[in-house]
């Protein structure tokens, strides 16, 4: 079957696990994850037909006519560039994209066009980044690259994510370097006299797929004497490492940790801070803190996650749906009730995690369970970065967590077992979930 006159999907949207196994296939995740995620490229080269037409149904050359009819400008939606002696020239005009302008850019001048956050359009990105976003728990970004025959669009230069090339459209020719900066933080252009000779040099054609990790040095070209080529670039993991994650849990955890040891609250020895070199007692001191901090992770369940955990969801792709948005942000079925069961829906676009109460001050600050998803998340400003976002959510006392986690752990669950003092507090609880579209009646 064809859904909405496209050629039919050869990937697998089970689950997001089985997402990514066909996008990977014939490589098995367990071997990806263990030989190449962090490591090094791979190369998937299919010569499938039923492939390629798939590919090459995600976004096309043609496609730009219809986008710029509705609306685009130079820079937040389209880069219009070309590589000149190992430099990006950006030949960007000002305001409104004119796809008669653009073709003529194109054809004229040899240039290249990015198109920025094509999942905000089109429907099939929208609904495989949706899913590696569930599967990855990490922001996914795309961007496509249309070169015409025998250019350059970008110079050598290596990103701050994991990266997964679809090529869509003719042939374009890559060239892989050794890192510089292995599992780079940051993007950089690298000249040509740096980066010594490729480590991997190949032609993609039309449904092959190329990975490779984030500070690996990369150009590509289409070859002259063919026609345009086009490939879609996805990209997660920035900013999602392990320092990341300490960076933001571990203010959480001092505060804790303060909370209970007058130790940390004890005030720095005097002229600390006007001293060049940190002395050896104070260095003690902080190793002794650490260590104290260490202790306590060890013994707790609950880690305070300061940011990374709301942004991922606040800037999130909503859940793939044809319908109307609002649908999945309208209470549907019936309303829980104490003798109801029922069941959390949306689970892979909803969080939990514990916080201050953003209504007291520090020193009388409660914690409490904060609950926030995606389901109202705007698919039109995706990855835009300068476009506004809101997080979407409930909140808890702290003692509501065992009957969240009773719900979240049980695929149904009876809404007078949930652990809670009174069947009002039961009932509350259930129907404040299912106004929110987060549970269902089973």
């Amino acid at each position: 079957m064809e859904a909405a006159g496209g050629p039919c999907s050869t990937l697998n949207f089970e689950s997001p696990s089985d997402l990514f196994e066909s996008l990977i296939s014939p490589i098995k995740t367990e071997i990806f994850f263990k030989e190449f995620w962090e490591k090094k490229p791979l190369l998937i080269q299919r010569d499938d037909p039923i492939v390629a037409t798939y590919y090459q149904s995600l976004f096309r050359l043609s496609d730009l006519k219809i986008l710029c009819s509705r609306g685009m400008y130079y820079g937040r939606d389209v880069n219009v560039c070309r590589c000149v002696n190992g430099k990006k020239k950006v030949l960007n005009k000002d305001g409104k994209v004119h796809f008669l302008q653009l073709r003529k850019d194109f054809d004229q001048k040899r240039a290249t066009i990015q198109f920025h956050q094509p999942q905000r359009f089109k429907d099939e990105l929208w609904r495989i980044q949706e899913k590696l976003e569930c599967y990855f728990g990490s922001l996914a970004g795309s961007n496509v690259y249309i070169m015409p025959a025998g250019s350059q669009g970008l110079p050598p230069h290596y990103d701050d994510v994991e990266v997964f090339i679809l090529q869509l459209e003719g042939e374009k020719h890559w060239r892989l370097y050794h890192p510089t900066v292995p599992l780079a933080r940051e993007y950089s252009v690298e000249s040509e006299n740096r980066i010594g000779r490729p480590t991997h040099e190949f032609t993609l054609k039309p449904g092959d797929f190329l990975y490779f990790p984030r500070g690996t040095i990369h150009q590509a070209d289409t070859p002259p004497g063919l026609a345009h080529s086009t490939h879609v670039t996805i990209s997660t993991y920035q900013n999602n490492s392990w320092g990341d994650f300490l960076l933001d849990t571990i203010l959480g955890l001092v505060f804790d940790t303060a909370k209970e040891d007058l130790e940390f609250q004890a005030g720095i020895p005097r002229q600390l801070l006007l001293q060049v070199d940190t002395t050896a007692v104070a260095r003690r001191r902080l190793s002794g803190f650490l260590r104290t901090l260490a202790d306590w992770l060890e013994g707790t369940k609950e880690l305070l996650s300061a940011d990374m955990k709301k942004d991922f969801v606040m800037n999130r792709l909503p859940p793939y749906h044809m319908g109307d948005p609002a649908e999945l942000s309208t209470p549907g079925g019936q309303l829980p009730r104490l003798d109801s069961t029922v069941r959390w829906q949306f689970k892979d676009h909803t969080i939990l995690t514990v916080g201050p109460d953003q209504d007291q001050s520090d020193e009388t600050q409660k914690k409490m369970v904060y609950i926030y998803h995606s389901l109202k998340n705007r698919r039109e400003t995706h990855m835009m970065g300068n476009e506004e976002t809101e997080s979407h959510g409930l909140r808890f006392p702290l003692s509501h967590m065992d009957a969240l986690k009773q719900i979240w752990d049980h695929s149904a669950i009876s809404v007078k077992d949930l652990k809670l003092t009174t069947d009002e507090e039961k009932e509350n609880l259930v129907v404040s979930l299912w106004t929110e579209c987060i549970i269902q009646v089973v």
